[in-house]
C-alpha cells in the first residue's frame, strides 16, 4: 500500500488519519451526550470531562497533522462521474469538516481554561491555560462549541451517507478509495 495519495486513491497516511479522527469524533460525541446527563457531583462527570478534553486535544493535533499532510500529499481529485452539484457539495462538506475539527477543540479549550486554570492530558501532563477569558467570551465559546458540534454531526452524516450512496447505489467504487 502506498504511503502518499495518488491521483485516484488515498494513501496509508490519509486513511489512518481519517480513521483516527473519525473514531475519535464519534467517541467524543457519545461521551459528550453521556456527560450532559450526569450531575456535576457524579463521580463519572469529572472523569468523563477529563477524557473528553484529552481526546479533544488529540483531535486538534490529528487535524493539524491532517491539514499539513493535505499540503504535502494532496487528496485525489473528485471522481469524474460526479454531477456538478455533487462536486460542489463534496468540496463544501470537506471544508466544513476540516474547519469543525479546529473550531470545536479550540472552543473546548477556551471553555476548559476560561478561569485561567489548565487541565490534565490523560493524567500525563497539564495543558496550561494561556489566559483567563471573560464570562461573555466563555458563553460565546460554549455556543460555538455546542452548535458547531451539532453541525459537524449533520455534515458528517451527509458525508458518510454520500459515500455509501456513491458506493452501493451509484456503483462508483467510492469507498475503495478510502479503505
Amino acid at each position: 500500500m502506498m504511503i502518499r495519495n495518488s491521483t485516484d486513491s488515498y494513501g496509508l497516511v490519509s486513511k489512518l488519519l481519517h480513521s483516527l479522527i473519525a473514531f475519535s469524533i464519534i467517541g467524543l460525541i457519545g461521551l459528550g451526550w453521556w456527560m450532559v446527563g450526569l450531575s456535576y457531583y457524579d463521580a463519572w462527570y469529572h472523569a468523563g470531562l477529563e477524557l473528553h478534553r484529552a481526546i479533544g486535544i488529540c483531535v486538534l493535533v490529528l487535524a493539524s497533522v491532517f491539514a499539513i499532510w493535505k499540503m504535502i500529499s494532496p487528496s485525489p481529485g473528485l471522481q469524474k462521474s460526479l454531477k456538478p452539484m455533487e462536486k460542489v457539495g463534496a468540496k463544501v462538506v470537506h471544508i466544513i469538516l476540516l474547519l469543525s475539527m479546529f473550531v470545536i477543540p479550540l472552543t473546548g479549550y477556551a471553555i476548559s481554561t476560561s478561569s485561567g486554570s489548565g487541565f490534565t492530558f490523560f493524567g500525563l501532563f497539564d495543558i496550561p491555560s494561556l489566559t483567563a477569558i471573560t464570562d461573555a467570551t466563555r458563553d460565546l465559546a460554549i455556543s460555538l462549541h455546542y452548535y458547531t458540534a451539532y453541525g459537524l454531526i449533520v455534515v458528517a452524516l451527509l458525508h458518510a451517507g454520500a459515500a455509501i450512496k456513491h458506493q452501493f447505489i451509484d456503483k462508483k467504487g467510492t469507498l475503495k478509495r478510502m479503505f
